[in-house]
C-alpha cells in the first residue's frame, strides 16, 4: 500500500513538473511578445552589431526572467503541495500577475525612463496616482480588462498543456527554441563584454531597456540622454556636460499677465556669499513681525555665476551658454519691464568692485558700496541719530537685490536685522528672501543651504520639502505679480508655496550632475562615480550607484528643453 501511494505521488509530481515546463515555455513566448513595448519604444541601433545584440538580448533576457520566476515561485510550490487543480490555478494567477507587472513596468519605463524600483517609489506612486486621478474609470477599466484577458489566456494555456501534454512531448520544435534562447543568453553576454572593452556605445546604450537590467556606468546613461557626446564616449574622452541638440527658445512676453494697479509691495532679496546656518535663519525669523517660511532644505549647488543664472532664469546651469546667446531677459524681469517696475541691484564688497560673476548687471539699476550703513541710515539720520526705518522704507516699490561678499557677512546680518525691524512700520509688508549664493567646491554644493522666505499673508511654516533657487522666480511671479502658472509650465522651478510632493531637483556642473532627493544629495561625475554628502563627517563619501535617481535628475534637467513653447503671450 505504501509502495502504491509513493508511486502515485511520483507520477503525479512528474506529470505536474512536465506540465509546468510547457506552461512556462508558453509564458516565455508571451513575455517576449509583451516586452516588445520596451524594444520598439527605443531609438533603433545604428550598427549591425547593435541590431544583433538587441534581438538576442531581448529574447534571451525575457526567457531567462520568466524561467527564474518559475524556478523561484512555482517549482517549490509543486514540490511542497503537488495538487493538480491548486497548482494549475496558482500558476495561472502567478503568471498573470507577473505579466500585468511587466506591462506596468513598461509604462513606467516609457514615462520616467527607468523600471520599477524602491529608490524611486515616490515618483512611481505619484505617476500612477496622477493617472488615476486624471481618469479613474478609464484607468481601472483598462487595468481590470487587461488582467482579466491575461488570466483567461493563462487558464486556456494551462488547460491546453494539461490535456495535450503527451502530444506536446512528441513535438521537437520546443527543444530547438530553448537551445536558441540559451545560446542567445551566452552570446549576448559575450557581446556585451566585447562592447564594454571596445567602448561600443551602440551596444552599451541598450543596458537599461529591459527590466532588471542596469547600465555599466553613468556615462552610458548621460550619453543616451544626450548630455554627453557619443563620439567622445566611443573615443573614451573627457568632455563637459552639455545639451547635444538645439535648446528651446526662452519665452518672450508681449503683454503683461494681469492689468493691475501699480505695485505697492516690494521684494527684497538679501543674498550672501557665505552660507547661512540654521541658527542664523531661526534668529532672523524671530525678529520678523510677519509670517516666516523657513526653507529648511533649500538647495543652491552651483558656482557663483551659474547660481545667478539658476535664480534669474529658473533653469539648470547646463542651459546658461545657449540662453545667453538668445539674449532674452528672465520672465520676471520681462514682466516687471512691461509694468514699469524698477529692478535694483546693490553689491556690498570690500573694495566696491562688482564681481565678474554678476554678468547681468546691465538689466538692473546696479550700484556698489563698501559700507552697509549708507543703506540703513540717511546722512541726516546718521548725524541726528534718528530712526532708520524711514530710510529703509523709502525706496519705491520694486525688486531690490542686495549681494554681500564673503568679507561682509557681519554687515549682511546687520542689514537683515534692520530691514526686518523696519518692516514693522510699513502698512504694506514686503516680500523678503534671505539666502546664500554660489559654492566654492563639491563639498559645499552637496550641502543644504537653509534660507528664509517672508510672504505677507502666509502662515509661518518650516518647509521640509526640497526647494531651490530655481523656485524663486515662479514664486515671485505668482505671489507678487499675480501671474499664476506663468513660469511653472515653462521653466524648472515651482511656486514654493504650492510644492507638495517629494520631488527630485538636479543641476549640472562641468564635471557631472548633482541630484537631490529627500535627505539624499548625490554627485555623479562623467566617469560614473557616485558620491554623497555626509552631514556627520561634513565631507563627500562614495555610495552605491543609484541609476533611477540619476535618471530622475536627468529628466528634471531636460524638462525645459522638452517644452515646445517658443513664445509666450499672456
Amino acid at each position: 500500500m505504501v509502495s502504491f501511494e509513493s508511486k502515485s505521488y511520483s507520477k503525479r509530481l512528474l506529470h505536474l513538473i512536465s506540465w509546468s515546463h510547457w506552461f512556462t515555455f508558453f509564458n516565455v513566448l508571451i513575455a517576449i511578445l509583451l516586452s516588445s513595448f520596451y524594444v520598439f519604444g527605443e531609438k533603433t541601433p545604428d550598427t549591425l552589431i547593435g541590431h544583433f545584440y538587441l534581438y538576442i538580448t531581448w529574447a534571451s533576457h525575457m526567457g531567462f526572467l520568466t524561467f527564474i520566476g518559475f524556478l523561484l515561485i512555482i517549482f517549490p510550490i509543486i514540490l511542497i503541495y503537488p495538487r493538480t487543480q491548486f497548482i494549475r490555478i496558482t500558476s495561472s494567477l502567478v503568471f498573470t500577475a507577473s505579466l500585468v507587472l511587466l506591462l506596468l513596468d513598461a509604462f513606467v519605463y516609457k514615462r520616467l525612463g527607468y523600471h520599477l524600483n524602491a529608490s524611486s517609489s515616490d515618483q512611481i506612486i505619484l505617476l500612477i496616482s496622477n493617472l488615476i486621478s486624471h481618469n479613474t474609470l478609464k484607468f481601472w477599466l483598462i487595468t481590470t480588462s487587461t488582467a482579466f484577458v491575461l488570466l483567461i489566456i493563462e487558464l486556456t494555456l494551462s488547460n491546453y498543456a494539461w490535456k495535450h501534454l503527451k502530444d506536446l512531448q512528441r513535438m521537437p520544435y520546443a527543444k530547438y527554441v530553448v537551445r536558441v534562447l540559451v545560446a542567445s543568453f551566452f552570446v549576448s553576454h559575450f557581446t556585451h563584454i566585447w562592447a564594454d572593452a571596445r567602448w561600443n556605445y551602440d551596444v552599451l546604450k541598450q543596458d537599461t531597456v529591459l527590466p532588471l537590467s542596469y547600465p555599466t556606468t553613468a556615462k552610458t546613461l548621460l550619453t543616451k540622454y544626450e548630455l554627453f557626446d557619443a563620439n567622445d564616449y566611443t573615443e573614451n574622452k573627457e568632455s563637459a556636460l552639455s545639451i547635444k541638440h538645439k535648446v528651446s527658445s526662452y519665452p518672450v512676453l508681449t503683454e503683461q499677465c494681469n492689468v493691475l494697479e501699480p505695485a505697492e509691495q516690494s521684494v527684497y532679496m538679501v543674498l550672501t556669499e557665505t552660507a547661512l546656518t540654521e541658527n542664523k535663519i531661526e534668529a532672523f525669523a524671530l525678529k520678523s513681525s510677519g509670517s516666516t517660511i523657513d526653507l529648511a532644505r533649500h538647495i543652491n549647488n552651483a558656482l557663483p555665476s551659474d547660481s545667478w543664472f539658476n535664480l534669474l532664469y529658473s533653469l539648470p546651469s547646463i542651459y546658461k551658454d545657449k540662453i545667453a546667446e538668445q539674449n532674452v531677459k528672465p520672465l520676471l524681469l520681462q514682466e516687471m519691464e512691461l509694468r514699469n517696475i524698477a529692478a535694483n541691484l546693490t553689491v556690498i564688497t570690500k573694495d566696491g568692485v562688482i564681481p565678474d560673476s554678476i554678468w547681468f548687471s546691465q538689466w538692473l539699476n546696479t550700484s556698489s558700496v563698501t559700507e552697509v550703513s549708507s543703506l540703513i541710515f540717511s546722512e541726516r539720520e546718521a548725524l541726528e541719530k534718528t530712526d532708520f526705518t524711514d530710510n529703509l522704507n523709502k525706496p519705491k516699490a520694486g525688486l531690490h537685490i542686495l549681494y554681500f561678499d564673503a568679507d561682509n557677512s557681519a554687515q549682511a546680518e546687520l542689514y537683515i536685522d534692520a530691514l526686518l525691524v523696519a518692516q514693522r512700520e510699513k502698512d504694506t509688508k514686503d516680500i523678503i528672501w534671505v539666502s546664500s549664493m554660489g559654492n566654492k567646491n563639491i563639498q559645499d554644493s552637496l550641502a543644504i543651504k537653509p534660507s528664509l522666505l517672508i510672504v505677507p499673508g502666509q502662515a509661518s511654516n518650516k518647509l521640509k520639502r526640497l526647494t531651490s533657487h530655481m523656485d524663486i522666480q515662479p514664486t515671485l511671479l505668482s505671489r507678487w505679480l499675480k501671474c499664476d502658472g506663468l513660469a511653472s509650465t515653462i521653466v524648472n522651478g515651482k511656486d514654493i508655496l504650492t510644492v507638495k510632493s517629494n520631488r527630485v531637483i538636479a543641476n549640472t556642473i562641468d564635471t557631472g550632475i548633482i541630484v537631490f532627493k529627500k535627505d539624499k544629495s548625490v554627485f555623479i561625475d562623467n566617469n560614473g562615480e557616485f558620491q554623497s554628502y555626509s552631514r556627520q563627517l561634513k565631507m563627500p563619501i562614495s555610495v552605491n550607484a543609484d541609476f533611477p535617481l540619476m535618471i530622475d535628475g536627468v529628466n528634471f534637467i531636460k524638462r525645459f528643453n522638452e517644452s515646445t513653447v517658443t513664445e509666450t503671450t499672456n
